[in-house]
């Protein structure tokens, strides 16, 4: 995937050269959202709109069909040279809508499984995301409700939006859709930063991965780098001479391994199981119709995700709905006879057995 920034352009950029060089005459002046009643703040003889009042960044007109031929050939280039096989789209939220159903069908018909992840902040997320415009989205709703769960060990903060997102189908926000997660990126401070508590990160993860969604790493973050967003971007995106291999890093890998051949963390319903503030224990349930968690030749699979942020032990009593389960994190056996035991600052990814 690459990303695909058609919102905007540099004031670098060759077309809008043109229009300061030729002013009204420039044939490029329609590419840009420009008035020649005004000036801009560099003093360019006409005014021009700005991604959000940055004028460094000047916003394309995509309403422009020679606009959007441009950015269709450029995409072109790129399936055929590179073959990629998706965009992730800059700051979506501020794109055309129109501009994004010619998208749809314009890289559909390069490659019919060609992804569009819209980069979304706010808002019904279902405007952006739906069989006309993107794929997915940056699930920036629960982004916050990650940390801030563990950093004021108040697990209803971030359980409570999952099943506001993906809860019950009558009245969920987003069920149905496959979104984004992630604990940070390249614009926030890394999640080892963010924490107060480092015996939290392998939770995050685990979380992250155990909830709705897809999970996104950010290269660095998987053996703990630290850095924080007022440090300014060469100190989020830094250049690292090798990886590291950590006990964190085992941990997210064997994380990835588990959602990859999960059906039920794929695409299963959430329900919350067990919530205090420190702890929280919610199911995952999928019924399917492919080989994958086949059961007695009922395509079915059931997984629970348990956290414990608490620095003490605790034991959780619930009805199961069954006798035990394989912790796939460990491959140990576990037994909800008397009480599922969670240790210190533990998780665990339990695989009904019946």
């Amino acid at each position: 995937m690459l990303d695909g920034v058609f919102n905007h352009v540099g004031r670098g950029f060759w077309a809008f050269h043109d229009v300061q060089e030729k002013k009204w005459d420039s044939p490029y002046k329609d590419w840009f959202h420009i008035s020649f009643d005004g000036n801009s703040n560099y003093n360019d003889g006409f005014w021009y709109e700005g991604w959000e009042g940055c004028f460094d960044l000047v916003k394309l007109n995509l309403r422009n069909d020679a606009v959007v031929n441009h950015i269709f050939d450029k995409i072109r280039y790129w399936v055929d040279y590179f073959d990629i096989d998706g965009l992730r789209l800059d700051v979506a939220y501020c794109l055309d809508r129109e501009f994004l159903k010619r998208l749809r069908g314009f890289t559909g018909s390069l490659k019919s499984d060609f992804l569009l992840l819209g980069e979304l902040l706010h808002g019904d997320y279902k405007m952006w995301v739906n069989g006309e415009m993107c794929h997915s989205c940056t699930n920036y709703a629960c982004y916050k409700g990650l940390f801030s769960s563990f950093n004021c060990m108040n697990m209803f903060e971030i359980i409570n939006t999952l099943i506001q997102q993906f809860g019950p189908e009558n009245w969920s926000w987003f069920r149905g859709l496959h979104l984004m997660s992630f604990v940070d990126n390249h614009d926030v401070t890394r999640i080892a930063s963010n924490l107060n508590n480092p015996a939290h990160l392998p939770l995050i993860y685990t979380l992250a991965f155990g909830m709705p969604g897809f999970p996104c790493v950010y290269y660095g973050s998987e053996w703990g780098v630290q850095a924080r967003k007022e440090e300014g971007d060469p100190a989020l995106r830094p250049c690292f001479e090798k990886p590291e291999w950590t006990d964190l890093t085992a941990h997210i890998a064997k994380l990835a391994e588990i959602k990859a051949g999960s059906p039920a963390l794929n695409y299963g319903s959430f329900r919350s199981v067990v919530l205090t503030n420190h702890q929280c224990i919610f199911e995952r349930r999928w019924e399917g119709d492919s080989a994958d968690g086949c059961r007695e030749g009922k395509n079915y699979e059931r997984v629970l995700v348990a956290i414990n942020a608490a620095d003490y032990e605790y034991t959780a009593h619930f009805d199961a709905g069954c006798g035990q389960a394989v912790d796939l994190l460990t491959g140990n056996i576990h037994d909800f006879g008397g009480g599922s035991v969670l240790s210190p600052y533990s998780c665990a990814v339990w695989k009904m057995e019946n």
